[in-house]
Parts: C-alpha cells; structure tokens; sequence
C-alpha cells in the first residue's frame, strides 16, 4: 500500500504518472491517489475575476487565502477539472479509477478555522471568513472498501469541515494524514523538482536522504510550497509511514524511480 501525491503545478508529466499507476494496478499493488490544482485554481481565478491571493502565516507558511468565491473556484479546478482528466486517463488504461473530493463521504474532516492570523506588508492582520482548515480524521472504511473491491480512489481537497462545510485544506499534508490512517508503506510526492534542493532552484543541489529523526533539520531548504510538503513528511513519518519520497513527476516512470531510491528519500 503506497499513497501518491501528485502536485498541482504546471510540468508534471501526468501520461507517465497514470502508466505507473496503471501497472501498479494491474500487479495488484494497492494504491490511492491524492492530487492538487494550484495552477489551474490561479488561471481560472484570473479569467473569472477573483485573481488568487496569498497569504503568509506567522510561521512563515504561505497559503491561499480563501474566501467563499476562492473556495468555489478551488473546486471547479480541482474537484472538477483535473480529478476527472485524472480518472478519464487511468480508465482508458483499464484502472476502474473512482474520483472523489475530501468532502464525499467524509473522506476528510477537520476543524474550520474561524480566523487565520497572518503577516501583509509586515504587520500583523486577523483574517475572519476563512474556508480553510486541516486533515484531522480519514474515513478510513470507505476508502478500505473501495479498496477491497478493486478501486483506484483519487482523492482531492476540498475536505469536510465536521459542520459539514467545504474547506480548503493544504493536498501534502492531506495526503500524509491519509497514508497514515492507511498505515501506507511510503507516501510519494511527486512534483516539478526532483526532490528538495539545498540551494533552490538548481537541481544539481538535490538532497537524496534524510534520516527521518533530523527532518526538521532539514526545513531551512525548503522554499515556498516545499515547506508544506516536508511538515506533511514529518507528520506522516511520525504516524507511522514508512518512508516519504520527494520526486520528480516530469521523467518518465516518475513512480518507478521514486520508489527505486530517486528523488530525496525521508526515513526508510
């Protein structure tokens, strides 16, 4: 059992991620899918008149800022558009893919958050109106159904919140909450970089292994979303996954190569 995370930004290779997903399937290997759609959330947000806005915690964390109208754009893109071309792909491969947000089911719930504090133009400011939130809880029987009975889930935010509300949550650390409520043998996060770098953006300076108990270490060379991606591989490493593997989704068996030691490595 192994979770895939595929990012959502423009570059990655999605016919040779779905031709590795697709042999996985057909060896019986169980996988479930998480993916993203930051890119085509920014471009269709842009076209419709509601242009992204970004945000940085006081954490140093930088996220979207998402009111009722982001929120909905969010999920014409990613529930919408890019779950289904996701589905569409794997089926014409014969993989009986079935695509769901977080909020079906209750596949993921967490707690909405009634404020997020951030920093603009270096003063603190208090957001209210928020639809975001976190992966608190995995509705682990639907998914092991689906499972059980031959099915590729692939998943996508928006969550639930445990009103019952559509929030935003970050797909990296959905994904690490998932692999864990799975007890998943690796999480591999898949992206337009071959893993983390020490000295963004040049590729040669890529890190290949990090030993899981010195991941923190580690959380200075992570430039802008990457530092969502190495906080989910600590929570994940720290419920029990067995490995987390950063790699490159643009080459060819991207998957393959992950899983054979490419990329940067986390524990294992």
């Amino acid at each position: 059992m192994i979770v895939v995370k595929i990012g959502g930004s423009e570059g990655i290779d999605l016919d040779a991620v779905v031709r590795d997903l697709a042999a996985r399937h057909e060896e019986g290997r169980e996988t479930v899918v998480v993916h993203g759609g930051s890119a085509l959330a920014t471009e269709l947000g842009e076209k419709l008149g509601h242009p992204p806005v970004f945000v940085t915690s006081l954490s140093g964390y930088t996220s979207r800022r998402t009111d009722r109208k982001t929120l909905e754009i969010f999920e014409m893109a990613c529930a919408g558009r890019i779950n289904k071309d996701l589905v569409e792909r794997l089926q014409r491969l014969g993989v009986p893919a079935v695509g769901l947000s977080g909020l079906d089911g209750r596949i993921w719930e967490g707690t909405r958050k009634s404020a997020i504090k951030v920093l603009h133009k270096g003063r603190r400011m208090v957001i209210r109106d928020d639809y975001t939130g976190k992966v608190e809880k995995v509705n682990v029987s639907l998914l092991s159904t689906l499972l059980r009975a031959g099915y590729l889930p692939v998943l996508c935010p928006p969550a639930a919140s445990y009103e019952g509300e559509a929030v935003n949550v970050d797909g990296d650390r959905a994904a690490a909450a998932t692999a864990a409520a799975l007890g998943a043998e690796a999480l591999v996060i898949l992206s337009n970089v071959p893993g983390l770098l020490e000295r963004f953006p040049d590729e040669s300076t890529l890190i290949r292994r990090i030993p899981a108990d010195r991941i923190e270490s580690f959380m200075d060379f992570a430039k802008d979303r990457m530092k969502k991606k190495v906080m989910g591989a600590a929570e994940a490493l720290q419920k029990g996954v067995g490995r987390v593997i950063f790699a490159d989704g643009r080459v060819e068996t991207p998957l393959e190569r992950a899983l054979a030691g490419e990329g940067t490595v986390i524990g294992g």
